[in-house]
């Protein structure tokens, strides 16, 4: 399954990046990643990943999330998951990066906390 990628803008600066495919090595995820740099670079700095439709990820997909993870702190922003099955929770347990990026039930709780004054 080719990777696909959707960017709802909410405010100028918080955008759901909702993903469809498996966050693996390759050109969809090479788009990808393009696709979010430009935000950032944009001014978006608070995103959520939605990944309910994203069955598996591999190290140079979770290189994507830290990166993107560490862009958006910098610029004074925040990101988060939501929708994460069980195997990719799996592999963020295993790589200790459940420590790091936070992850929530849906895309209105995470909003919700990317908006939130106290963080």
């Amino acid at each position: 399954m080719a990777l696909e990628t959707t960017i709802q803008h909410i405010q100028a600066d918080t955008a759901v990046i909702s993903f469809s495919g498996n966050l693996t090595l390759g050109m969809g995820l090479s788009m990808a990643d393009s696709q979010i740099q430009s935000l950032i670079e944009k001014g978006v700095c608070r995103m959520v990943f939605d990944m309910t439709t994203v069955p598996y990820i591999d190290s140079s997909g979770l290189g994507v999330l830290v990166h993107t993870y560490g862009l958006t702190l910098l610029n004074g922003g925040m990101l988060r998951l939501c929708c994460v099955n069980e195997r990719v929770t799996a592999l963020l347990k295993m790589t200790k990066m459940d420590a790091v990026l936070s992850v929530d039930g849906d895309a209105s709780t995470s909003l919700a906390a990317i908006n939130s004054p106290v963080r």
